[in-house]
């Protein structure tokens, strides 16, 4: 894939994900609500059939229920972070291509020790994946500095790690796009979270400040309130942050091995045009 066929893709690649984006926040939210009022929050779930009474024991749909508004706001989060991890699981997947990246690397290395770089360009489009599109750029961008007698070694050189710097720039943004929003969520989670704790334990507060005895019920309403949504919330936070350093460790070997594959491609033009 040349430079130009790399370039005709960004658009749509950024339309789609834009909308992407756009379309799973919201949906996201929404289906935490309607999830929290209608399968939460079903009667059948509560004694006599009343949302606004006692969970019927041992029923935790009903407790959640009764963590409050907060609680579909933070089930919003955790599915934002479920669809955006299966959506990124996939992406990587495709750009690290269809065999193991390290044995790509050493293959590209042999084909070019043997000096035959239309092999490794042959190995490119079997790998597949934006770690051999940038790999192929440079492999191809090498070939032509090959039948240019016009530069001197040290330039066509640069030319063909300018080549791979360039197109490691259109495939990188591909690779992390939607991370940002999954690390927003690592902290994001844990601060809303914090709100449904506080929001909780002001309600328990008010029911012990009750003249005469305490209000038990709006007690237990308030603590269970609190303790709901701090569960939920670490626990989105945690899954969040797990997501985001799984996916750029997986980016970081794709970028070690494109930089290892770039400098080879450059290494072994230098050493053959001395």
């Amino acid at each position: 894939m040349n430079q130009q066929a790399i370039s005709a893709e960004v658009p749509s690649s950024k339309s789609i994900q834009f909308n992407l984006s756009a379309l799973v926040i919201p949906l996201a939210l929404v289906a935490g609500y309607l999830f929290w009022q209608f399968v939460c929050g079903n009667p059948v779930n509560f004694e006599g059939n009343n949302p606004a009474g006692h969970a019927k024991e041992g029923n935790y749909l009903a407790i959640v229920y009764k963590g409050g508004f907060i609680v579909p706001l933070l089930m919003g989060l955790f599915l934002i972070v479920v669809v955006f991890s299966v959506e990124r699981f996939l992406t990587l997947g495709k750009a690290k291509g269809t065999g193991s990246t390290s044995n790509f690397v050493r293959r590209i290395k042999f084909f070019l020790e043997s000096d035959n770089a239309n092999d490794a360009i042959a190995e490119c489009d079997k790998q597949k994946g934006s770690v051999a599109n940038i790999v192929r750029s440079g492999l191809e961008k090498y070939k032509d500095m090959e039948q240019n007698n016009r530069m001197d070694t040290d330039h066509r050189v640069l030319a063909i790690r300018q080549e791979i710097e360039e197109a490691t720039a259109l495939e990188l943004p591909m690779l992390e796009r939607n991370l940002p929003i999954l690390a927003t969520i690592t902290s994001v989670g844990t601060l809303v979270a914090l709100l449904g704790t506080v929001l909780g334990m002001i309600r328990a507060f008010a029911a012990l400040a009750t003249q005469g005895n305490p209000d038990a019920v709006a007690l237990s309403q308030g603590i269970s309130e609190a303790l709901i949504n701090t569960a939920l919330g670490i626990s989105t936070s945690v899954v969040a942050m797990i997501m985001y350093n799984y996916f750029t460790g997986r980016i970081d070997k794709m970028t070690y091995a494109i930089d290892e594959a770039g400098f080879s491609i450059a290494s072994t033009f230098a050493a053959k045009h001395k």
